[in-house]
């Protein structure tokens, strides 16, 4: 591992004169890029002090989550549970106990990929080495982008607590190093690649993660359903955050965020617009899928995403939808 400088941040307050280090929380993933040289930053900036460890209830009855609150207790968390039961369900989804114990809220969103050629050092990576080229474009891409991918990069987002975040329209809370202070929406916290594939997300240099911010009223039918490998501990070949109400029979409020798919987390707003407001049913479930697969893009071995994740979305907006779920057992 490359020699680097330790620094610990005490407050958010005294962020600008550490800015120019790597925040290290849990550390679950970073340490990993670090023992493998794919992260060689100058300076780590310990965050794991500076509080940010409260969930609360704001004025307006938003919930506001701290970004060193760990996975494990924000998927335990009653609120959470009762609330934004499709959060809660994506964290236990996610990791082992051990990593949730670990893993922190802010950390969970800047994840890097899993890709296993930005791994490894000896394959053209243009994420790792910009300019490099791709070696998952004709290798083996199972688990790569249909999604927003673009010819320098088809990797995939990992966290599946950004997907359930996506869905919910949580607000990231940040503040500079020069103190200034600003909401992004968790949908828009990440980029697709384009030609700057390095680029996971549009924070900048030294911009730290202080909470996350959920809505007050989010649509009262949610679930998580994640399609993966093996039984348990695995990341997503896709998986899918809804959440939706039901008014009169008809659809309204229609979130849904995909993962495993794309570069981020990736907000279905061609299907969520064609299910606004319709009666639910499989034939209208997987036309809304369609619209929303029309510019999707396989590369060989993950062309079965294409066809897998409008069944999968169909699934769970047919149980969400369900009469018996509802409260109509007739």
């Amino acid at each position: 591992m490359k020699p680097f400088d330790y620094s610990r941040l005490d407050s958010p307050d005294a962020l600008s004169p550490l800015g120019a280090g790597k925040f290290l929380a849990g550390g679950t993933n970073l340490i990993d890029l670090m023992k493998h040289e794919i992260e060689t930053p100058d300076a780590l900036v310990d965050v794991t002090r500076a509080g940010m460890k409260e969930i609360s209830q704001q004025p307006d009855g938003s919930i506001r989550i701290g970004s060193q609150i760990t996975n494990t207790d924000l998927a335990a968390n009653s609120d959470v549970r009762q609330n934004y039961p499709v959060l809660s369900e994506a964290l236990l989804w996610g990791a082992t106990q051990q990593l949730r114990n670990k893993a922190t809220t802010g950390g969970n969103f800047l994840q890097r990929t899993r890709c296993q050629y930005f791994y490894d050092t000896a394959r053209a990576c243009n994420k790792r080495d910009p300019g490099s080229g791709c070696d998952a474009m004709k290798g083996l891409n199972r688990f790569h982008a249909i999604l927003g991918a673009s010819s320098s990069c088809i990797a995939v987002h990992p966290s599946d607590m950004a997907v359930a975040m996506a869905a919910l329209d949580a607000e990231v809370l940040t503040r500079k190093v020069d103190g200034v202070e600003r909401r992004i929406p968790a949908s828009e916290l990440h980029r697709l690649p384009g030609d700057a594939p390095e680029r996971d997300h549009v924070l900048e240099n030294g911009e730290l993660i202080m909470a996350v911010d959920l809505p007050a009223s989010p649509p009262r039918l949610q679930s998580y359903r994640k399609i993966r490998d093996r039984s348990s501990y695995a990341f997503a070949v896709v998986s899918a955050a809804v959440a939706l109400d039901l008014d009169d029979g008809r659809m309204s409020n229609v979130r849904i965020a995909l993962g495993g798919v794309a570069h981020k987390p990736w907000r279905a707003s061609r299907a969520e617009t064609a299910l606004e407001g319709q009666m639910p049913s499989r034939e209208m479930f997987l036309k809304a899928m369609k619209e929303e697969m029309s510019e999707a893009q396989g590369h060989g071995h993950n062309d079965f995403k294409i066809d897998l994740l409008p069944r999968v979305v169909a699934g769970v907006l047919r149980d969400l939808t369900a009469p018996e779920r509802n409260g109509d057992r007739t």
